[in-house]
């Protein structure tokens, strides 16, 4: 007998609709690269597909993102990812519709200094302000403590802050 999968059928594709974008552009900015990007949002939703477990209703998102960033760090501590990336490619933003094409240069140059981070502050300010989860469930997300993410935040922005400073006015 068949374990009950309740994340199949028009669940998942409802699911896929409202959030597949979203955890594409959070696998593509903690990863800087496109295909693995896509390789990794299949992956997550091919978990959500199979999970026999529940998802609290209303924190399937928060679901979906702590999958794709824990399978993102697996990415990173693979071997394959240490021993063939030399460093992170040309950044090529997954256009969004509400994207102006006049702040596209701006969030590209964006994209590249958060994708420079170290991972410990790259996935906080990309929860916090791409994804809009509070500290507390970001907490919760990670297991970290709710002070823990705050500091963090704090020392990722001042990170970018000096990153963007340093880039030359055009």
């Amino acid at each position: 007998m068949q374990p009950d999968r309740p994340y199949t059928g028009e669940v998942f594709d409802q699911l896929y609709a409202l959030y597949g974008n979203e955890v594409l552009r959070t696998a593509y900015y903690y990863i800087g690269e496109k295909q693995r990007a896509e390789d990794i949002c299949q992956d997550v939703f091919t978990k959500l597909f199979t999970y026999t477990g529940e998802i609290t209703p209303g924190k399937e998102k928060a679901w979906l993102i702590r999958v794709t960033i824990n399978a993102c760090r697996d990415y990173w501590r693979s071997s394959w990812a240490k021993r063939v990336i030399l460093g992170p490619p040309t950044m090529e933003l997954i256009p969004d519709e509400r994207d102006i094409l006049e702040e596209r240069a701006e969030k590209e140059m964006l994209a590249k200094a958060i994708l420079a981070l170290p991972a410990q502050f790259k996935e906080i300010i990309l929860l916090y302000y791409y994804e809009n989860f509070t500290l507390q469930e970001i907490a919760s997300m990670l297991n970290i403590s709710e002070g823990t993410v705050a500091s963090r935040l704090a020392r990722g922005r001042y990170k970018l802050e000096a990153m963007l400073k340093e880039v030359p006015d055009k």
